[in-house]
């Protein structure tokens, strides 16, 4: 089934939009189906659970964290971690360059905006992004690198409301492309949708759609 599933979402993707298969709590024995079927990124929001995975799995596996990072568990992740999707702070970003310069690693990473009504998600804002990118701490990481934004837009039926945060999202992103990546190509990714707003998060802009029920079935909340 799980190799069906990701030749239908494929097919709806266009060349320029990059599948993440979302398989936080699920087997290794999934993962590896999928990854039968060709799928080669897989986005987790464990650390712990994401390490323990890697151990087991082909080394082709690019491996993006897509969840909240605790700065206590990075270390786990940054010897092989390829994107980290959700830098919400100034001072987690300073712990990721501080542990990826210990492994003499420059690890690839997204700004995660608060674009959604929900309090209960995490992100920056506009104005946190600007002093982040302006202020010299950031200016003298050497370990990380910004290629993008990411968000999450609000768990909803309203399409409208969905449309209007991924334009948003989309907006952060060219203001910033603009006044501070201007001739950096790797500032190129956009990552929105999931496995119910996909669809209109790649008419929207989307580079990177993070997409886990629709491959693997439900969550299993147990884990």
């Amino acid at each position: 089934m799980i190799k069906e599933n990701l030749e239908k979402i494929r097919a709806t993707l266009p060349k320029s939009v990059t599948l993440v298969a979302v398989s936080k709590t699920k087997p290794v024995s999934d993962l590896q189906e999928a990854y039968d079927a060709g799928q080669r990124i897989f986005g987790e929001n464990h650390a712990l659970e994401m390490r323990d995975k890697h151990e087991v799995l082909p080394a082709d596996i690019q491996w993006h964290f897509i969840g909240h990072l605790q700065t206590n568990k990075i270390k786990y992740i940054i010897p092989f971690v390829t994107l980290i999707h959700s830098i919400d702070s100034a001072n987690l970003l300073e712990a990721v360059n501080k542990e990826a310069k210990k492994h003499d690693r420059v690890v690839d990473c997204l700004l995660q905006f608060h674009i959604a009504m929900e309090e209960t998600k995490f992100g920056l804002d506009m104005e946190e992004a600007q002093q982040l990118l302006e202020s010299d701490e950031f200016k003298q990481m050497q370990n990380v690198r910004i290629c993008g934004v990411m968000g999450m837009a609000t768990f909803t039926d309203d399409e409208a409301e969905v449309r209007k945060e991924f334009k948003h999202l989309k907006k952060i992103f060219d203001t910033l492309k603009v006044k501070y990546f201007t001739d950096q190509s790797q500032f190129k990714e956009i990552s929105m949708g999931m496995s119910d707003d996909y669809p209109i998060a790649v008419e929207e802009g989307a580079t990177l759609v993070r997409v886990g029920s629709k491959i693997f079935g439900a969550r299993n909340y147990n884990v």
